[in-house]
């Protein structure tokens, strides 16, 4: 294989996204895969920071609604929701939000779910064309 150059890097379409059925909500979201900046501020918002810096505890509230903040976008991929409203999200049924939660964590390369699919011993996730 060549080796990329910077531009085709910056210009690889490399998130993916599925349509996932909410019957609940009478209807379809879409999730859109977490970009590196996305990621690394959720990841973020998981902790919480002694005066020294260093993580003193995670911080669970409203971990999956924050995550589907990032990645609950519309046909055209922008986003449905704002940082500042995590808490209606995190409102509705905790059900939903957890197959929501678990299908955006899949799909952007979280928890144990994305290493055994990327060792290639789980099911591939279905998904759309990139963005």
């Amino acid at each position: 294989m060549a080796l990329l150059s910077k531009d085709q890097i910056k210009a690889a379409n490399d998130r993916t996204w599925e349509d996932v059925e909410v019957p609940e909500w009478g209807g379809e979201v879409r999730i859109l895969s977490l970009s590196g900046t996305d990621r690394d501020g959720w990841e973020q918002s998981m902790m919480v920071l002694g005066p020294n810096g260093t993580m003193q505890r995670r911080n669970l509230v409203d971990a999956r609604a924050k995550l589907l903040v990032k990645c609950l976008v519309d046909k055209d991929f922008q986003r449905l929701f704002d940082e500042k409203e995590v808490r209606d999200l995190a409102g509705k049924d905790g059900a939903v939000l957890d197959r929501l939660f678990d299908r955006a964590r899949k799909i952007s390369g979280l928890g144990k779910d994305a290493k055994e699919q990327a060792e290639g011993n789980s099911e591939a996730a279905q998904s759309g064309s990139s963005t």
